[in-house]
């Protein structure tokens, strides 16, 4: 029973390190774009949420007018999954469709003199992504099942990822093979055309030569 509670207060503190490594800070210049990609597997799970720290905080300042963010979330193919206009939070949800490189762009409209917004990004997907607050509200589990839940659904998740690399190293492979049968035929073409222009130079000169009774 003790290693039990003793690995779930590991899971925990791990759990607890990754959710704060997925956090973001960054400084924006105005009339610049700053883009961040996630790789996301078909049918995930995908939620974000950002906004502007004010650089007056703690003063009851509000946050200035320059300080306003447009922001898209795009798919691997083009799709807008979010979009928002000049404002200064914003949070985002949804299932992807598409696998791939899914792709957040924040813009800073563009100021004289310049000014450098920071924002505070978090993008989670998968396991990371699911509201474990609600399950454990719907299901009235205790902490240590709520957190064998959590290990389940991330082995689920390492398991479906190992399957993910495997197809992804397959189209990889595949295209490699392509690749080089390709390049096989193009170095057989090439050497082809080489040889062909060398004797139609040298039947040239032949010729040239024979024409000026230098042979």
């Amino acid at each position: 029973m003790i290693w039990c509670k003793l690995i779930v207060i590991v899971i925990i503190i791990i759990i607890g390190l990754i959710e704060t490594l997925e956090s973001l800070r960054f400084d924006l210049q105005s009339g610049h774009t700053k883009c961040i990609s996630e790789d996301v597997k078909s049918n995930s799970m995908s939620v974000g949420k950002y906004h502007v720290v004010n650089p007056n905080e703690g003063t009851g300042t509000a946050l200035p007018d320059t300080h306003k963010l447009t922001v898209r979330v795009t798919s691997p193919y083009g799709s807008n999954y979010h979009s928002a206009d000049k404002v200064e939070a914003g949070h985002y949800a949804f299932t992807a469709v598409e696998a791939g490189d899914y792709m957040a762009c924040f813009w800073s409209e563009d100021h004289n003199p310049p000014t450098t917004v920071t924002v505070d990004f978090d993008w989670k997907t998968g396991v990371a992504a699911k509201d474990w607050g609600a399950v454990a509200k719907k299901g009235s589990i205790d902490v240590m099942e709520l957190e064998l839940k959590k290990l389940l659904d991330t082995i689920n998740s390492i398991h479906e990822e190992m399957f993910y690399l495997r197809d992804r190293e397959e189209e990889m492979q595949a295209l490699n093979r392509s690749t080089n049968s390709r390049m096989y035929w193009l170095s057989l073409l090439s050497l082809f055309i080489c040889l062909s222009v060398a004797g139609l130079q040298v039947w040239h000169l032949k010729t040239f030569f024979e024409r000026k009774k230098l042979l």
